[in-house]
């Protein structure tokens, strides 16, 4: 599991592909949506779903788990 770590209390979900390095750009991200992503265990497809600390995200068999920077 990986924890990427956010500023404030909310990122979008696209904005967090990008923050870990599995997207660089729209296209990108709606080729990872329709590949498929589990948020906190179900499927989800917008790339704008808010996602606040505690938030896990599982895409390409990866886990990632949204955390509050301290």
């Amino acid at each position: 599991m990986h924890d990427i770590i956010i500023r404030g209390d909310m990122i979008r979900l696209g904005q967090l592909l990008k923050l870990a390095n599995l997207a660089s750009g729209g296209g990108d991200i709606k080729a990872i949506l329709e590949h498929g992503v589990v948020v906190n265990g179900e499927p989800e497809d917008r790339r704008g779903r808010q996602l606040h600390p505690g938030d896990l995200v599982e895409v390409f068999g990866e886990s990632l788990r949204v955390v509050a920077q301290a």
